[in-house]
């Protein structure tokens, strides 16, 4: 079983974070894992940080996609079609 739960918080000056979960975390092993992101004052990312986050290079090691420019194409037209 995989959950996903999202929460945020502030980093304090010594970095350590206490959690406390859900009730319906099962109790166990688990693999908890950390994504850091700075946030912009005016919520829109800039050029650098838009460079520097996951989606620059999501396709990269898709055998699946030939021409990602042509699959990113091919999703928008999609996307904006409406159906009758």
């Amino acid at each position: 079983m995989v959950k996903t739960i999202n929460l945020n918080a502030e980093i304090p000056a010594n970095r350590e974070l206490h959690l406390t979960l859900p009730d319906d975390v099962p109790v166990g092993p688990a693999e908890i894992v950390l994504v850091v992101s700075s946030r912009t004052t005016t919520g829109t990312p800039t050029l650098g940080e838009l460079a520097d986050s996951e989606f620059c290079g999501m396709w990269a090691n898709r055998s699946d996609i030939r021409d990602s420019a042509e699959f990113a194409r091919q999703l928008r037209t999609e996307g904006w079609k409406r159906s009758a």
